[in-house]
């Protein structure tokens, strides 16, 4: 057992090494932290009676293994989070101005919705695009819409994250494509593609190939940028949208984990040593409604993932053990009666996020149960960040809930919880063998139904939608997206293919199914075809001419 003594040595110990070595690169925001009141406010809080061996084996420091305190030695007193809000919808153009108007308004990042044509790898001009045109997010078809997305917004500048999957590598090599055009080499881009395929087999719906040629795709990207992104988050595997479709807090983190197990598993197959592209993982999580619960799921994550890649996979370099994530407030949480209560509710979750250590936040509008937001309503989202970031001094120390018996109990709940389900997942052959065997789905689909259930009977209180109710008539003037969108994209597409030269679009579409039908990594040929303006429906239908498409298990 430790002393206080030990504890105080270890504590100089970290703050002579870690904390010195961090503030010599990122000096804290200020030089000196207090309260209103003039309290002075401690970098970090320590237990004095807690034995050493127990707080450095469960808890330890920010910035080190485990990581549960935070994945900085100085978090939010060097920097806050970066501050995104998710957009897009219509046209690149339309996009682009809601891009400058959130950057003018102190966003700090930016954050790419794509429509679902895109999603899904069809041009605009697709009969089966007919309708869905921009209608939830920006339409993409081919670099010329890249370029308009980007057009006065230097890439050398700004984050970017794009919530794409299935065309995860086309989309990303057009973001390299427009760079060089700016004279910003792919080694200095910074950001991150969602790119995980397998929620979107139990989550969301927009996969294109089976599980196989989409591992590909995606370790292929894994070793694209580690010999040449190094700025750049090759993957953000999701527990968003598991969340979303009804999991629980510990279903979320037990299914997410169980994913970033498959994609390491896959890269290491394939020939990559663990240490060579786990720094550029990243993590997405949802915060919804049980604020400690929320709190503690952030906390276990880390320390969790942390010593799945060391003792698992055997990683040696400490940035391949760090959990870094983004947090997204959780939209199946807002309901379209009585919007203004969702400013509320985006709130604390986006509070419980900070509180948790997130590196990367988005909150919701209040209107997104009736429409994409306004922008109106988003500058409300965004304030609310700032409002938090600059007003609260929540982040003006370290963890600041540690050491709570409420939090340090539930913590560990949630990562045992989880490891419960990563174990019967590992029994299963892991999870692409779960999820083909519909057992993920499943658990969501069972979590989903009693969550509802409780809803429906009352003895969930969901104010203003079953308690607390008020007659109202809908006064919001939500946000429209103008059917003429549609028209004129697949006007500018059209133009884009008859300019363009047709003879070298055809000789890089040619090298894709080549590259496709061996061994060859696709990322280059990708990028071949994208600077040649093949359109993102041309290089997806190639790869779904060898690869095929995936059919989604009966799971009932």
């Amino acid at each position: 057992m430790g002393s206080n003594k030990d504890l105080r040595k270890t504590f100089r110990e970290w703050e002579e090494v870690s904390v010195a070595k961090t503030l010599a690169k990122f000096p804290e925001r200020k030089e000196k932290f207090e309260t209103l009141s003039g309290i002075p406010i401690d970098r970090l809080y320590s237990p004095s009676e807690k034995a050493l061996k127990e707080y450095g084996q469960e808890l330890g420091f920010p910035g080190e293994f485990p990581y549960t305190r935070g994945v900085q030695p100085t978090m939010y007193r060097g920097r806050f989070w970066t501050m995104r809000q998710y957009s897009g919808f219509a046209t690149a153009k339309e996009t682009n101005e809601r891009f400058k108007f959130l950057l003018d308004q102190g966003q700090t990042g930016l954050s790419i919705a794509f429509d679902l044509p895109t999603q899904i790898g069809y041009d605009s001009d697709n009969s089966l695009a007919q309708g869905e045109v921009g209608k939830v997010g920006v339409a993409i078809d081919s670099l010329a819409d890249m370029e308009l997305l980007f057009d006065g917004i230097p890439l050398d500048k700004v984050s970017t994250s794009m919530t794409i999957n299935a065309p995860a590598a086309v989309l990303l090599a057009m973001y390299i494509a427009v760079g060089e055009k700016q004279g910003v080499p792919m080694n200095k881009l910074r950001g991150t593609i969602q790119n995980d395929i397998l929620k979107e087999y139990v989550a969301r719906g927009t996969y294109i190939f089976p599980p196989k040629p989409s591992m590909r795709l995606i370790t292929d990207t894994f070793k694209f940028c580690s010999q040449g992104m190094p700025l750049w988050n090759t993957i953000s595997i999701s527990g968003y949208h598991i969340r979303e479709a009804g999991s629980t807090a510990a279903q979320e983190l037990a299914f997410t984990l169980a994913n970033g197990i498959a994609y390491v598993d896959a890269a290491i197959k394939v020939g990559l040593d663990v240490d060579s592209f786990a720094s550029r993982l990243s993590f997405f999580f949802g915060s919804h409604s049980d604020f400690f619960e929320e709190i503690a799921k952030f906390r276990a994550a880390r320390r969790l993932w942390a010593r799945i890649m060391r003792d698992r996979f055997g990683a040696k370099d400490d940035s391949s053990c760090r959990m870094r994530f983004h947090t997204q407030t959780a939209g199946c949480t807002l309901t379209a009666q009585q919007p203004d209560n969702n400013v509320v509710r985006v709130t604390l979750q986006a509070l419980q996020g900070v509180l948790g250590g997130t590196q990367s936040l988005h909150t919701n509008s209040r209107d997104e149960a009736l429409s994409l937001p306004t922008q109106q309503s988003v500058q409300i989202a965004l304030r609310t960040q700032q409002i938090i970031a600059f007003e609260t001094g929540v982040g003006d120390t370290i963890d600041p809930l540690a050491g709570s018996y409420f939090v340090e109990h539930l913590t560990d709940e949630v990562e045992k919880r989880a490891m419960e389900y990563i174990v019967r997942i590992d029994d299963m052959g892991g999870a692409p063998a779960a999820i083909e065997k519909g057992f993920i789905q499943r658990e969501i689909n069972d979590s989903a139904y009693k969550f509802q259930q409780a809803v429906d009977n009352n003895t969930r209180v969901v104010v203003g939608l079953n308690r607390f109710t008020v007659e109202e008539e809908q006064q919001f003037d939500y946000l429209r997206v103008d059917s003429a969108a549609e028209a004129e994209q697949i006007g500018r597409l059209q133009k884009m293919r008859a300019g363009r030269d047709q003879a070298a679009v055809e000789k890089t579409l040619e090298a894709l199914k080549s590259a496709a039908e061996s061994d060859s990594n696709l990322m280059p040929l990708i990028l071949d075809a994208v600077k040649a303006y093949a359109t993102l429906g041309e290089m997806c239908g190639v790869l779904r001419e060898i690869f095929g498409e995936y059919g989604a298990p009966d799971i009932l």
